[in-house]
């Protein structure tokens, strides 16, 4: 597969002459906010889009859900053609605290060749990019390499609760041959990367309550059941520590990496040393001896997110607590899910301690692209052309996006392609993107469409 190098380089030469335009037009956009915790400037935003999409040719529209609009736009119906689907997110993270932010989040500011502002980078900042790079296409050659569709939803910072509802009730309209997500922050070197999979999670409470009140630790203790303490015991059965998680058959489902994923794991750069001095950690978590982008990649995680009950304000106060409350999440590994893991906690939790209430609180599942899959050779090779540089291969990565949808109900190949800093500071104060990676973003997303186009429809696994 090759590209066509010479229509490629005139767009180039476009991204390269508009540049400042570009960026300018970026800074306009991201200064509209779209904050879906709020419910603030959805409506506009979404509206902003359809409006953009449809300058670039496509049929367009805010398509309603039970909760904030898809933005769905879509260009082309050759069938000789591949079809990409790119997703974003239109949404942003609240801005608070606003004191901590060196400029107003919504008034986007050019300092250091970086443009700061609120989702600037997580994730108008990428997803325009992809934008600009169909504009640019349209702008030189006057037509796209390949099929495209857009698809940018309006909750994800809030966990994309409705995309699974609307990617199964408009399966037809979102017919295509692969999907690619620019979003993320490339390696802490600068290298861009490509990611294949994510983690799921399932989230879950335990709530332990002994008596009607807290009580005097002397005049009580020895007779009153202490609730952290009981919490305490039914968590220290969760997991030993040298890491073994002992929720029976919460593991049984995990699909085990193939060669392939194991041998690119093992390929990443990581400096252990400098990350324990970065952190401040005396060392990893047990068990010591697994690699670490094994321990991120391929296993499941219990993770106690709070543990409260009693007191915790200055000085003592012997008081013993009736009540107590944990909050816990699970990362998830193919092929694991939210419900079969919450089954299994919900089981160990009547075996060891009946008398705890475990609350369900939902989750996401895993998704894993195979690294051989359709169209990777060609994502591969847009990425390069785009960074001038190889990029490095993530079979999963720790986190959690909605990437199942994809995967899971449309049956398709999913890739993410980060365009930010990896220090961008997303869902934190003073988020920013360098101006050179919005443009290799564009010169990337260019790319791609050039790539798809080379590649053609009859695609295998190698």
């Amino acid at each position: 597969m090759t590209h066509s190098a010479a229509p490629l380089d005139a767009v180039f030469a476009h991204i390269d002459a508009n540049a400042d335009s570009f960026v300018s037009r970026l800074m306009d956009y991201v200064s509209n906010p779209s904050i879906s915790a709020q419910n603030i400037g959805i409506r506009e935003v979404s509206m902003l889009l359809v409006d953009i999409l449809k300058g670039l040719g496509m049929d367009a529209e805010a398509v309603p859900t039970s909760g904030h609009p898809m933005v769905l736009g879509r260009r082309g119906g050759d069938l000789d053609k591949p079809t990409v689907l790119l997703y974003g997110h239109y949404d942003v993270q609240p801005p608070e605290p606003l004191e901590l932010w060196h400029s107003p989040p919504f008034e986007a500011e050019i300092r250091d060749g970086r443009i700061w502002a609120r989702g600037v980078g997580d994730n108008k900042g990428q997803h325009f990019a992809q934008l600009l790079a169909i504009e640019s296409h349209l702008a030189v050659h006057g037509t796209l390499p390949c099929n495209v569709i857009f698809l940018l939803e309006g909750e994800e910072e809030i966990g994309s609760p409705h995309i699974a509802e609307f990617a199964r009730k408009h399966a037809a309209r979102l017919k295509a041959d692969l999907v690619v997500t620019a979003d993320g922050p490339l390696h802490p070197s600068g290298q861009p990367l490509i990611t294949f999979g994510v983690r799921g999670m399932a989230g879950f409470e335990l709530r332990a309550k002994t008596a009607n009140s807290d009580a005097h630790s002397g005049n009580y203790g020895g007779v009153m059941p202490n609730a952290v303490w009981k919490l305490v015991h039914l968590l220290s059965t969760m997991k030993r520590p040298d890491g073994t998680i002992t929720i029976e058959g919460l593991s049984d489902p995990v699909v085990p990496p193939v060669e392939a994923e194991k041998a690119a794991a093992d390929a990443l750069p990581h400096d252990r040393a400098a990350f324990l001095a970065q952190t401040e950690m005396a060392g990893l978590d047990e068990p010591t001896d697994r690699a670490f982008f094994d321990r991120l990649m391929f296993h499941p995680t219990l993770t106690i997110n709070g543990l409260h009950g009693g007191y915790g304000g200055p000085g003592s106060k012997t008081v013993l607590p009736a009540e107590a409350v944990a909050k816990c999440d699970i990362r998830l590994v193919e092929a694991m899910t939210p419900d079969q893991a919450l089954d299994c906690v919900r089981a160990h939790v009547n075996k060891h301690a009946p008398d705890v209430a475990f609350i369900p609180m939902g989750g996401m599942l895993p998704s894993k692209t195979p690294m051989d899959a359709p169209f990777a050779e060609a994502v591969k090779q847009a990425v390069t052309r785009g960074h001038g540089t190889d990029p490095l291969l993530y079979p999963v990565v720790g986190g959690s996006l909605p990437d199942y949808v994809f995967t899971k109900i449309l049956g398709l190949p999913a890739y993410v392609t980060p365009y930010a800093n990896a220090d961008e500071a997303n869902h934190a104060p003073n988020e920013n993107m360098e101006i050179a990676l919005f443009l290799k973003g564009i010169r990337t997303g260019a790319a791609l469409l050039a790539a798809l186009g080379d590649a053609g429809v009859n695609q295998h696994p190698s």
